[in-house]
């Protein structure tokens, strides 16, 4: 063994001070406690900044293609039935969706608010599990013919449930003698959707895709192909499949390109609070340092008293480093436990947490979703488990060297 029996037991004596040795223990615990909050803290926040990435990305890409084929020249993209069936042919495929998209004015019960009108067939909405498995209100089978659906926010803000009508109001209206008049189209609602993510539940509408080219004038033509593959992360490897396919007709954006202002901000944001949250265990660190350096300082005449008893100096630097060692394997220990547990169940702590105090402490209209996500990446634990650890361990080196480089005579000569 490293340490032996005679080791760990000055060691643990140290730990457990006399009165008057009182001041060095409570440094001691604060260097634990500061550790253990430490490294809670920088799991806790690590899983949910994983668990934002990946709600966020998850829903997006269920909700939006991993590619995007564009008319290159602009506008509408004809011949759309024809490009469809080449591309649901390409290796890596899995699902080809013709959207006709844009923006136009929801009205109902007197309110109005803008709106995302999508339209796509009723067999494609069906086949979209986030779309198909969200529905909280009537059911997938009723979207179709000329009936729509919408988030259950935009439901809610309206008042609207299954069976209400909604008017579209379009940007572009009809000119006529008299002036420009608003284009203006009543659809029932056949289905309500609650995806989770605010954005989608509030302000999308679901059209079928004839309703939709008639609504934005497209003819037969649509917006975009949306893409679905079968790894979105390797997603370089689709697009060149399908920049072969529809060269010299569109243009292919992915789903990198489409957010990737959004998602990189998340990723300088998590690499920056794991920075700045280490920061938290480096101190914790340097009170273990501080702490120790009193207790080789009050030790001195003891550690006289050990070397002359036959105590070689690896001796007293170990016993000293199991002692700034315990405090900070027990403080990434306890870190640890408390880190994973919390993470574990977030949700129902802000649940209980506002309950007890009466406020909202996660709004959907700020952080786009509805539930506190975390998603606990066991990699990152051990990474933080052995960061925490060598920090503590390199702490305790230079008291340790001090104390085994106590000279016995010097330290008794005064006592």
């Amino acid at each position: 063994m490293i340490f032996n029996a005679f080791e760990r037991m000055v060691a643990m004596r140290y730990l457990r001070a006399r009165r008057q040795e009182g001041f060095i223990s409570v440094i001691a615990g604060f260097s634990l406690l500061g550790i253990a909050l430490g490294v809670a803290t920088l799991i806790i926040v690590m899983a949910v900044m994983n668990g934002f990435r990946a709600e966020l990305l998850g829903r997006v890409l269920g909700l939006n293609g991993h590619l995007n084929v564009y008319n290159l020249r602009g506008g509408p993209l004809p011949d759309f039935d024809r490009l469809t069936g080449q591309l649901r042919n390409t290796p890596g495929i899995v699902n080809v969706t013709p959207t006709v998209e844009g923006q136009a004015l929801v009205s109902a019960r007197g309110i109005a608010s803008g709106a995302v009108v999508r339209g796509v067939r009723a067999e494609d909405f069906q086949a979209r599990p986030t779309l198909a498995n969200g529905v909280v209100r009537g059911s997938a089978q009723e979207f179709g013919e000329d009936r729509v659906a919408i988030g259950a926010r935009m439901a809610q803000r309206l008042g609207l449930s299954v069976g209400d009508s909604i008017t579209l109001i379009a940007p572009q209206g009809n000119v006529t003698a008299f002036g420009t008049v608003p284009r203006l189209r009543s659809y029932p609602i056949g289905a309500i959707f609650d995806v989770g993510m605010f954005e989608y539940d509030n302000s999308f509408v679901f059209l079928p895709l004839e309703e939709a080219q008639a609504f934005f004038r497209t003819g037969d033509a649509v917006t975009s192909l949306e893409i679905f593959v079968q790894d979105p992360v390797q997603i370089w490897a689709a697009r060149a499949a399908v920049q072969s396919v529809v060269a010299g007709v569109g243009r292919v954006v992915d789903w990198q390109q489409s957010n990737s202002s959004f998602f990189n901000a998340l990723q300088v944001e998590r690499n920056v609070m794991f920075l700045i949250l280490s920061l938290i265990i480096m101190v914790a660190a340097f009170n273990i340092i501080s702490s120790l350096i009193m207790l080789v300082k009050d030790k001195g005449r003891d550690i006289a008293i050990l070397r002359t008893m036959g105590a070689t100096r690896g001796m007293v630097m170990r016993i000293f480093f199991l002692a700034g060692a315990s405090v900070g394997v027990t403080g990434t220990l306890l870190g640890l436990a408390l880190g994973v547990s919390f993470a574990t169940n977030i949700e129902t702590i802000r649940q209980a947490i506002q309950g007890l105090t009466g406020t909202n402490l996660f709004a959907a209209e700020i952080y786009f979703l509805s539930q506190l996500p975390a998603k606990i990446d066991w990699s990152e634990v051990v990474q933080v488990t052995v960061m925490a650890l060598g920090l503590s361990f390199a702490a305790t080196i230079y008291p340790s060297w001090r104390a085994a480089r106590l000279d016995p005579v010097e330290a008794l000569r005064y006592e």
